[in-house]
């Protein structure tokens, strides 16, 4: 048992199961405290507010006496998946730069010019000019396409330039917000169907069609990411094969990294540029390859996100930063940058979103206390090293009786 501690994937498991139980218990604490000090809430609101959060994922509503019930639920469990696909790929796309010594803050950036890429590719080719399953693959590449040479911007200036990436990414990121911002605004895609929204671009289910010898958007003729038989075990649910690519795409950077010769060298890169240039390695070229596959998976989980088919994205509210981009990081921190990790941490992620807004529908709390457990689990985890080097001092103490035995026994022989 002790050998199994003493390992280093130990520790740093044990080190973000620390942080997301301590996370907990700080959202547990914050739920009573703000409970107790509203006479809408209570003791037993309180009482409710507790098991929503630490079970909400398993919560059916409320029953006609109004206690909460429990059991499976199918729905939330599928838009749990739904939603953990986009933060699985901003967590892989902020893991990878992780591991090559880089800290790729642009993924918000890259999000959105996937984004952009994706849906007007979508849109834009003619329904029956083409089967909907190469239409998918080419908008699915395309969005990776173009975040991966948004993302090779701040690579360039990186290398070329020593520009420190995080400065490059937030100028990016902005950029990107306001490049989206206009290239929608001044297109034809904005929904004209439904009079009563603005602003809003189509779903990819929508389809471009000859009508009345004018190009018209109809529902039906589009593309959507198939179920794969996911919606007979989460009926109800968002759900779609787009969690399977994400996880698949998790398993490919996972061999990359850890059983190919590029991993390696990306890795001896970021851990130390000048000494793997000594020995050979291209650093500069590897630095802007990182942040292409960074970006590039950025822009895969809104590719997946938006190519879901029943999603409609509102242009005008990326004036701001997509907060998928930027929950990639607490995704990547939690589990250590492991790309194998990172599934389930954006799982994690994704179900306290899903326990936020049960709080909200069938409690008076606000969703947004789930954001302080996430930003407590985030601040824990950057201390992970902290926890590490407690373990490995725990296991120093217990190695030192041990060797001065050994070494008094010696001196007696002698």
């Amino acid at each position: 048992m002790r050998k199994l501690i003493e390992k280093d994937g130990t520790q740093k498991l044990l080190a973000s199961l620390l942080s997301i139980v301590m996370g907990l218990l700080v959202g547990a604490i914050v739920v009573a405290i703000v409970g107790l000090g509203k006479s809408n809430i209570g003791v037993k609101g309180v009482w409710d507010g507790v098991r929503l959060l630490l079970a909400g994922i398993f919560s059916t509503g409320r029953n006609t006496a109004g206690a909460l019930t429990w059991g499976y639920n199918p729905q939330n469990l599928g838009n749990m998946l739904f939603r953990a696909t986009p933060l699985i790929m901003t967590g892989l796309s902020v893991a990878v730069a992780f591991k090559t010594g880089l800290f790729n803050i642009g993924a918000p950036g890259q999000y959105l010019m996937g984004t952009m890429a994706t849906l007007m590719i979508a849109l834009s080719v003619p329904a029956g000019t083409m089967p909907g399953w190469l239409l998918w693959l080419l908008a699915f590449l395309g969005g990776m396409l173009a975040g991966a040479l948004w993302g090779a911007i701040p690579g360039l200036l990186k290398a070329f330039c020593n520009i420190n990436e995080v400065l490059a990414c937030i100028m990016t990121n902005w950029l990107a917000a306001n490049i989206v911002t206009w290239a929608f605004d001044v297109s034809n895609f904005k929904n004209i169907v439904e009079g009563t929204k603005t602003g809003y671009v189509y779903k990819t289910t929508y389809g471009l069609t000859m009508v009345d010898g004018e190009w018209t958007y109809v529902l039906g003729n589009g593309i959507a990411t198939p179920k794969m038989g996911l919606d007979k075990i989460f009926p109800g649910s968002q759900v779609n094969g787009g969690i399977l690519i994400a996880i698949a795409l998790a398993v490919l950077v996972y061999i990359l990294l850890n059983k190919t010769t590029l991993g390696y060298e990306l890795k001896a890169c970021g851990s130390n540029r000048h000494a793997a240039r000594y020995a050979g390695i291209h650093d500069k070229r590897n630095l802007v390859l990182s942040m292409a596959i960074s970006g590039a998976l950025a822009a895969a989980g809104a590719s997946l996100y938006w190519l879901s088919g029943n999603t409609e994205f509102f242009w005008s509210t990326y004036q701001a930063l997509p907060a998928a981009g930027f929950n990639g990081i607490p995704v990547a921190l939690l589990a250590v940058n492991n790309p194998l990790g990172v599934i389930f941490t954006g799982i994690f992620m994704a179900m306290l979103n899903i326990v936020g807004q049960n709080l909200t529908g069938f409690t008076a709390y606000n969703e947004y206390i789930t954001d302080v457990i996430i930003s407590v689990i985030v601040y824990l985890s950057a201390f992970s090293l902290v926890v590490r080097m407690w373990l490995s001092g725990r296991k120093k103490k217990a190695e030192a009786p041990a060797a001065k035995r050994e070494t008094e026994k010696g001196g007696q022989q002698a």
